[in-house]
């Protein structure tokens, strides 16, 4: 299976969608379909998501096998450092590369819900640029390992400047490439790119987006991510949040102008946050490409 960096390696620009392991055995056979249906939209790769302490840590794995042997599609399975020991990461990474998984995006992860207060100890990796220097270590270039990156600045630490330091960090330890968490103003990703430039971040960084097609759970969603919402989509959004068409399609208009205003300036690709559906990510592809 390609890993991501054989990907860039012929490809200027890329498609790429994300996924998450449902709770439910009825939602995972609703995921089935749509991975398929996704799929059939010929992305570059896939991504899938994993709980907090390796809560779907199995369902993580099975669906990128799924995706990368049924389907022959690249994917990158999420690996988080939250509530794992040292050798518990060491054990997913050697079942990961069991599998032929070989590619992994690196993540800090947040506490569950239920254990909130968790803090790691000196069994536990602090941060994500640690996890990456773990896998580069035991694992040399087998994965290709990619990282987030925070536009406005991460949650716990909204100085822009100190931020960017912290991911040329996760670059120089080894990460590939870069994945943003959701925002909203355009400008926020070209000003990011610009600091991580000045600092030597030469790496692809590619922009998140999430279509919107719920203004109510995407301003909860934003709250907790710290992800700001311009005026502008409360005012296209807030009227007609009670009606579930309209949204759909000025969410679609809305996705559509800033993924065009993205690549038109530059961005090396888009990854698009499905919330496990196929619409309207069907649409804004096929729009795109045309």
């Amino acid at each position: 299976m390609l890993r991501i960096n054989d990907i860039f390696a012929h490809q200027k620009l890329t498609f790429s969608f994300e996924l998450f392991p449902p709770k439910t055995e009825e939602g995972y056979l609703k995921l089935i379909n749509a991975m398929r249906l996704l799929c059939d939209l010929a992305p570059d790769f896939i991504s899938c998501t994993y709980g907090a302490g390796g809560g779907s840590r199995e369902k993580t794995l099975d669906i990128v096998e799924h995706l990368q042997n049924l389907h022959h599609v690249p994917s990158v399975a999420h690996l988080t450092c939250v509530l794992h020991t040292k050798d518990e990461i060491m054990g997913i990474l050697t079942e990961m590369k069991r599998r032929g998984i070989c590619n992994v995006l690196a993540l800090r992860g947040d506490p569950p819900k239920d254990n909130p207060n968790w803090t790691p100890g000196k069994n536990n990796f602090k941060y994500s640029w640690e996890l990456v220097a773990f896998i580069r270590e035991h694992f040399k270039n087998y994965f290709s390992i990619g990282v987030a990156g925070f536009p406005e600045g991460h949650l716990l630490c909204p100085d822009r400047e100190l931020d960017a330091q912290y991911l040329k960090n996760k670059i120089d330890k080894g990460a590939d490439y870069v994945i943003t968490q959701l925002f909203l103003k355009t400008r926020d990703y070209f000003d990011y790119v610009s600091r991580l430039r000045k600092l030597g971040v030469n790496s692809r960084i590619i922009p998140g987006i999430l279509p919107i097609t719920d203004y109510p759970a995407l301003v909860r969603f934003c709250l907790m991510c710290g992800t700001s919402i311009p005026g502008q989509v409360h005012e296209i959004f807030k009227p007609i949040a009670e009606d579930h068409e309209k949204t759909i399609a000025a969410g679609i208009d809305f996705c559509l102008n800033q993924s065009r205003e993205l690549l038109k300036g530059g961005a090396p690709g888009l990854h698009f946050y499905t919330l496990n559906k196929t619409h309207p990510v069907d649409e804004i592809i096929k729009e795109l490409r045309s």
